[in-house]
């Protein structure tokens, strides 16, 4: 098996942060995982018509209308093989606001469309294609593109008008020797949803062959990508 990450990126992969190679760089046959620790320096949301979307989002954890600053989050990524012999890694976003709220993600890589698409929430109904790229100081930058719902025989593609483009980038810092990582959504029309920047730090547990813990797996797994 090789990183979905490695794959994507091919030999711009080894221009990332070598602290970033490690978090993004482990797959299946490894026997670990990366979990971070940390705080959320800021958690935002747009305007006032945004609330209702993001209520919408918490249904099936994809994202939530709760704001706030130091908020303390997980990020637990698991490499495992899907019900469809995909590679895949998780990235669980735990956030410990008034309310704790989940944002999950489920990562593969695309053959037929030469990229990793993002399966985001707890039943994979959206699939998004993912551009990824290297920034200047090794951070890994991943930008949404094209997205798809899919729901029994239903499969389309999400409007731009109701979808929400994201950013985000993941980073070492040397100095503090902590992960940073922040998320922009923003809707080409409404302008900004929704979005978070915060610092952690990462342990790397072990994990057995098919020992992915049962609060990490999707409820629903999607075949079409």
């Amino acid at each position: 098996m090789t990183s979905i990450f490695r794959r994507a990126l091919g030999s711009d992969f080894e221009r990332l942060h070598p602290e970033i190679q490690r978090r993004f760089g482990f797959d299946s046959t490894d026997g670990i995982a990366s979990i971070g620790t940390g705080v959320m320096d800021e958690v935002w949301r747009g305007g006032f018509w945004t609330v209702p979307f993001l209520y919408v989002g918490t249904w099936r954890r994809i994202m939530f209308p709760e704001v706030g600053r130091n908020i303390p989050f997980t990020i637990e990524n698991y490499a495992f093989v899907d019900d469809f012999g995909r590679e895949t890694m998780s990235l669980i976003r735990t956030f410990e606001s008034d309310r704790r709220r989940r944002f999950d993600a489920y990562m593969v890589y695309s053959e037929a469309r030469g990229r990793i698409v993002d399966y985001l929430g707890s039943h994979e109904h959206l699939a998004v294609d993912l551009d990824l790229s290297v920034d200047p100081d090794g951070g890994l930058r991943i930008r949404s593109g094209d997205q798809r719902f899919y729901e029994g025989l239903i499969g389309v593609r999400f409007p731009a008008v109701f979808s929400g483009q994201a950013d985000v980038r993941e980073w070492f810092d040397d100095d503090t020797g902590r992960y940073g990582i922040s998320v922009d959504v923003r809707n080409r029309r409404w302008g900004r949803l929704f979005g978070y920047r915060g610092t952690f730090d990462a342990t790397w547990p072990e994990v057995a062959p098919g020992a992915v813990p049962a609060h990490i797996q999707p409820l629903r797994q999607e075949r079409r990508e």
